[in-house]
């Protein structure tokens, strides 16, 4: 996905592609087989829910295998020219914009719930009765650890794992811009070990939140059931964790392109575009920290 150095006098023209629909049909499958797999895990009830799960997931690694496959002959072929170089650019930049807003709308729902819906219920702006009758007794206090029908839960500290995996991250993001630092001043060692280094602290931060949500649901009593504040808890730092994941594979398929010889100074767009979306991923997370752990 390099455009530079090419010729300009062309703008590239791909030929028609399969794999938007494979793209649609895997998303299709793995929206439907979550869907239903949840519902059968929180009833503990046999379905096929996870078989058209892992069906999505498998035409997705096959589409993304094929099209980002494609993607890179092109480039080596020289096909590209610095206008599609730039179509490129706005794109990868609309799509984390587009992330962005994403997690703005958990956040805002976090917001929500802490500063307005808790606050309410618990009688403020005159809605005592209201408050009482749709929860008796309730404490207007957050981290909100108590459910309606009584059962209580304790709630993720922010030191100790939490602060272990923001460090973690923040020197992934640094060991990352010196790989990218490497790329271009021609120092190929120099971005082969930065890069692994990177690929290793995404690695390890992933394996430290599945023990973390293990301590939450086996030592905290934390789950998905655990009222709003278990719920908003799961949703970011899971769909965070799955950015990671995502990021991290990115940065896997970048250390074969680099091994394999790929990317100079002046035709590195794919390595950019990874970088990009690495950094986002770390600046999510310093605002996950701050506001899901500490406040």
């Amino acid at each position: 996905m390099s455009t530079e150095n090419h010729n300009p006098q062309k703008y590239y023209v791909p030929d028609q592609s399969i794999w938007p629909l494979v793209g649609a049909i895997a998303l299709g499958l793995i929206a439907f087989g979550a869907g239903h797999y949840t519902i059968e895990w929180s009833k503990q009830e046999a379905g096929f829910g996870h078989y058209f799960l892992g069906a999505g997931l498998l035409v997705m690694v096959v589409m993304l295998v094929g099209w980002f496959g494609d993607q890179i002959r092109e480039s080596r072929a020289g096909l590209y020219n610095e206008q599609l170089g730039r179509s490129y650019k706005q794109g990868m930049s609309w799509f984390i914009f587009s992330e962005v807003m994403f997690f703005m709308a958990f956040f805002g729902a976090l917001f929500y719930a802490r500063m307005i819906a808790v606050p309410w219920l618990g009688g403020a702006s005159n809605n005592e009765m209201t408050g009482q009758i749709l929860w008796p007794g309730f404490e207007a206090i957050w981290p909100l650890t108590t459910t309606p029908d009584g059962t209580t839960t304790q709630a993720m500290g922010w030191f100790g794992l939490p602060l272990i995996n923001t460090v973690i991250l923040v020197i992934s993001s640094v060991t990352l811009h010196f790989a990218h630092v490497g790329l271009e001043e021609g120092k190929r060692q120099k971005l082969k070990v930065w890069l692994l280094i990177t690929i290793a602290l995404g690695l390890i931060f992933l394996g430290l939140q599945g023990y973390e949500y293990v301590h939450a649901y086996r030592d905290l009593g934390l789950t998905l059931d655990s009222g709003i504040y278990g719920n908003t808890f799961f949703m970011l730092t899971g769909f965070h964790g799955l950015h990671v994941t995502l990021g991290a594979i990115m940065m896997i398929v970048m250390a074969g392109r680099v091994f394999a010889g790929h990317f100079t100074k002046n035709d590195q767009f794919a390595f950019q575009a990874t970088a990009w979306y690495w950094h986002f991923v770390d600046v999510v997370w310093l605002c996950l920290f701050v506001f899901v752990y500490v406040l």
